[in-house]
């Protein structure tokens, strides 16, 4: 069962403003990169759905972030079917996030009051996601389905819609500030952010100097480009 609500856990998506997303198949590496993105400033972690046997990887990952890491929500991504979504909820995921956009997912998640984010890559499916209850969208990839400028013309005519892009998003002030400004509420990375040489060199103090950086960047730009919630 899920320890956050699924207000509990939008509202800390638009304060934290960024979210790392990682996989690898090495409990103890995640464990790691989980400790350092934690004493890095991170309160969401998206662990991916994206290897054999990552369900029982999340399970003990989950368990690690409860006990040693109580503020710590961690959620499930690239879960693209409702059976998965269910495996996960039932191994206590907080939030689960997809690259598509699944009916059947909205209904099992809701079910449960977990929050549930679909991929996106237009404005109809992005009202479809909306009548389905999803508080947070996710375009994906961000970059090709039409980068910043995407998110301002659909927040124009759709100024509720809370939009997390993922896929083109960089840890630079440059990128960043483009994702803000045209409306983002959050933003998903992964390997611009959690470097796989970094992991490879087992340096993961620099990773956490890195993420200190880039939370500090998205946190500014959140504040400075509100969008209520």
């Amino acid at each position: 069962m899920a320890r956050f609500t699924r207000i509990q856990v939008a509202l800390k998506m638009a304060e934290a403003g960024m979210i790392p997303v990682f996989f690898n198949k090495d409990l103890e590496i995640c464990k790691k990169v989980l400790e350092a993105c934690y004493k890095g400033g991170i309160r969401l972690f998206e662990f991916t759905n994206r290897g054999d046997y990552a369900h029982t990887v999340f399970e003990q990952l989950n368990k690690f972030a409860e006990k040693e890491f109580p503020e710590m929500i961690l959620g499930t991504g690239s879960v693209i079917d409702a059976p998965t979504a269910v495996l996960y909820m039932q191994l206590g995921s907080n939030f689960i996030v997809s690259p598509i956009l699944n009916e059947e997912m909205a209904y099992v998640c809701n079910r449960r009051k977990v929050l549930w984010s679909p991929g996106c890559g237009s404005a109809s499916e992005i009202s479809k996601a909306e009548s389905l209850g999803a508080e947070i969208v996710k375009i994906f990839p961000g970059a090709q389905v039409g980068g910043p400028k995407f998110v301002a013309a659909v927040r124009g005519p759709m100024p509720w819609t809370q939009i997390m892009p993922t896929g083109g998003v960089e840890p630079t002030e440059a990128n960043l500030t483009e994702w803000f400004k045209a409306g983002a509420v959050c933003c998903g990375m992964g390997s611009q952010l959690i470097k796989s040489d970094l992991i490879k060199a087992g340096n993961f103090n620099q990773i956490e100097e890195d993420i200190k950086v880039a939370i500090a960047l998205a946190k500014k730009l959140s504040e400075q480009y509100p969008v209520k919630i």
